[in-house]
């Protein structure tokens, strides 16, 4: 089976995709030179209709700076574009099997939404919505645990070894590159890659699912 991977960045998304049994060509309009599958350079918006349907399946991760915590936080939302709506017209034009993946506040209808706590192994919270036009299912939803934390003012710091923690994979120094690798299950990505992947392990287990539906 071959599964399109749209806006790809370095490729988390695609590893699970991978993993679940999928052939994947990851599609962005910026170079990815760690990107770990076949890759393409292009503009996602402009593939012609019979490209997309030379897949038998289709999954994108549009940019999500719109609906962004940060973005609400500075009230500069409207200055991103919304890509939600145009891939949505665009996937459901090429009649294949779809995923649409983005952060909690974006757009989406009916979404799943995974975290790390599902997923034995990764040590990062990280809540992502996933829209889709076949029926997703999610685990069940356990309690978070406490996060290793640089802040003082935490009631909990020091109290945590960031090495066996969950942690906090973002931009803002939380964790040292290898414990967000760690924690993401991703050996390949630079830390800024890192901050804005999906753990493979989302993706992997919503790859059987639409894996078992193509079947």
């Amino acid at each position: 089976m071959r599964l399109l991977d749209l806006f790809c960045c370095a490729g988390g998304a695609a590893m699970g995709y991978n993993r679940a049994g999928f052939e994947v060509v990851g599609v962005d309009i910026a170079p990815q030179p760690r990107y770990p599958f076949a890759f393409i350079q292009t503009d996602v918006l402009a593939l012609d209709q019979r490209f997309l349907r030379s897949f038998d399946a289709i999954h994108a991760s549009p940019p999500c700076q719109r609906y962004s915590d940060l973005a609400k936080r500075n009230g500069n939302a409207e200055d991103w574009p919304d890509f939600v709506a145009p891939v949505r017209a665009m996937l459901a034009a090429a009649g294949r099997p779809w995923i649409i993946e983005n952060v909690e506040g974006a757009p989406l209808i009916n979404p799943v939404m995974l975290c790390g706590t599902m997923f034995p192994g990764l040590r990062v919270l990280r809540h992502r919505l996933f829209e889709s036009n076949i029926l997703l299912t999610a685990p069940a939803h356990g309690k978070h645990p406490l996060v290793f934390t640089h802040d003082k003012r935490k009631g909990h710091h020091g109290k945590l070894d960031q090495d066996t923690s969950f942690v906090q994979v973002t931009g803002g120094g939380n964790c040292s590159k290898a414990n967000a690798a760690d924690a993401m299950g991703i050996d390949w990505m630079t830390k800024n890659e890192l901050n804005e992947a999906i753990p493979p392990a989302f993706t992997e287990y919503l790859g059987r699912q639409l894996a078992a539906h193509i079947r």
